[in-house]
């Protein structure tokens, strides 16, 4: 039995060597998602503090049945950790045996972020975008932009990237990475000339402070695929009507928020309705599709169970 001397914890450095491919969180989290329709799994609509400093404080908590384990995830945004040389998000998961309350194990939670964001999007994509898909903008460079630009990469024949943020740095270094692929990266000056003729667009614009809107979905070409994962703050909200079909990560998370990120009128269903089939993702190659969300609870925990399971099979943690 795991006390507090001898809880293991799951570092970002231990994960990577787990090497668990896109296709297994993908999967994972599919799985999972499905769970809570046949109630095996349940999650809870995330709790959000805003302190009004800039700071966002948020935790998620999720539990499952196989694995049978309770996910607590606590996160803290903070723009003035730049100025400390720490990250800007920071998070831990906490992860319980769900029949007896007893602790597991805690999990670097800044790298489950990352990895169960594009995994998310991900599951969407694979329902929403054009199979054949090989032109993605990014719209914010940073961890995330990387993340997704992984998973992408394993799900389309991607063959060129274009990139815009607000610093050269991350840009740069989204741009490197794409080459080291063997993708064609180009850096762009304005967000207009990275969206117009992509065949998906990704945007991760940092929530903190919050991003007056900027992008226009007119920008879209016919039969693309857009993932926001800023909850569609930078987009103009006037150009939203663009879209022929949107759809949000949890129809009941957003009846709990006290604003909507898209007028509900838009919203063609959630992800839950997408993987268990209520509705298709996508009716025409020309149709301009959308995934906004806020981040699903049912990702951190499959997630974190997934390499839970995985480590225990490797013999990291007991």
């Amino acid at each position: 039995m795991n006390t507090a001397e001898t809880l293991p914890y799951l570092s970002s450095a231990a994960l990577d060597r787990l090497a668990i491919s896109t296709a297994d969180m993908v999967g994972e989290i599919e799985r999972q998602i499905s769970g809570q329709r046949r109630g095996e799994v349940w999650c809870a609509p995330k709790a959000v503090v805003l302190p009004g400093d800039d700071r966002y404080i948020m935790a998620t908590v999720g539990v499952a049945s196989n694995p049978p384990v309770l996910a607590t995830k606590s996160l803290v945004v903070n723009p003035r950790n730049a100025g400390r040389g720490l990250p800007t998000l920071n998070s831990l998961i906490t992860l319980l045996d769900a029949e007896t309350g007893l602790p597991l194990a805690l999990v670097d939670g800044n790298w489950v972020t990352e990895k169960r964001t594009a995994a998310l999007s991900a599951v969407a994509a694979r329902r929403m975008a054009r199979s054949d898909a090989s032109s993605i903008a990014f719209i914010g460079c940073g961890v995330q932009a990387r993340g997704h630009l992984e998973a992408f990469a394993d799900l389309f024949p991607l063959r060129e990237i274009r990139a815009y943020g607000r610093g050269t740095a991350n840009r740069d270094a989204l741009c490197q990475m794409a080459q080291s692929r063997g993708l064609e990266a180009i850096p762009c000056d304005t967000a207009r000339a990275a969206i117009e003729g992509a065949d998906i667009v990704v945007t991760t614009v940092t929530l903190v402070p919050k991003p007056a809107p900027f992008l226009d979905a007119n920008w879209l070409k016919p039969g693309s695929f857009a993932v926001m994962t800023d909850q569609a703050l930078p987009w103009l909200p006037e150009t939203m009507p663009r879209f022929d079909r949107v759809i949000v990560d949890d129809l009941e998370q957003e009846k709990n928020m006290a604003k909507p990120m898209v007028d509900p009128a838009m919203v063609a269903g959630d992800l839950t309705g997408l993987v268990c089939g209520d509705f298709a993702g996508r009716e025409g190659p020309s149709e301009a599709t959308a995934f906004v969300f806020r981040g699903l609870a049912v990702g951190d925990l499959a997630v974190a169970g997934l390499v839970y399971l995985r480590a225990q099979a490797a013999g990291v943690v007991c």
